[in-house]
C-alpha cells in the first residue's frame, strides 16, 4: 500500500496520479501497487511538481513498517535516527540552534 500528497502541484499532475490511485481527498492519494509502479510514479511526480511538494508513504521491512521520500520542501527534511526515519520541521528556532551546535570549520580553531 502506498499514500502520496501532492500541494502546489500542476492539475495534469494530479489527473496523472488518479489513474493509478484513488484520490481521498484533495491532493491525498491511496492505493496498492506494485514497487516498480511506486518508483515510476514518484519519478514522475518529481520529474512534474516544479514548485510544489510531493510525499510518499509504502510499506517496507524494517522497524517501523513504512518508509518516507520527501520532495520539493526545504523546511522538512529526513533524518534515519537509528533506522528509524524522522521528519525534522526547521523553523526561526533551528536557525538560531544551529549555529550553536555546528562545529567550527577551521581545524585549527580547536
Amino acid at each position: 500500500m502506498i499514500v502520496m500528497t501532492l500541494e502546489a502541484v500542476p492539475p495534469s499532475l494530479r489527473g496523472e496520479l488518479s489513474r493509478w490511485l484513488i484520490e481521498v481527498q484533495p491532493g491525498v492519494y491511496v492505493g496498492n501497487t506494485t514497487a516498480l509502479v511506486r518508483d515510476l510514479l514518484w519519478d514522475k511526480v518529481v520529474q512534474y511538481a516544479r514548485t510544489g511538494r510531493c510525499t510518499q508513504l509504502y510499506r517496507a521491512s524494517n522497524e517501523q513498517g513504512f518508509a518516507i521520500r520527501l520532495h520539493g520542501d526545504p523546511r522538512r527534511t529526513l533524518v534515519n535516527l537509528d533506522g528509524f526515519q524522522l521528519v525534522a520541521v526547521r523553523n526561526a528556532r533551528h536557525a538560531e540552534l544551529q549555529g550553536e551546535y555546528d562545529p567550527p570549520e577551521d581545524d585549527d580553531k580547536l
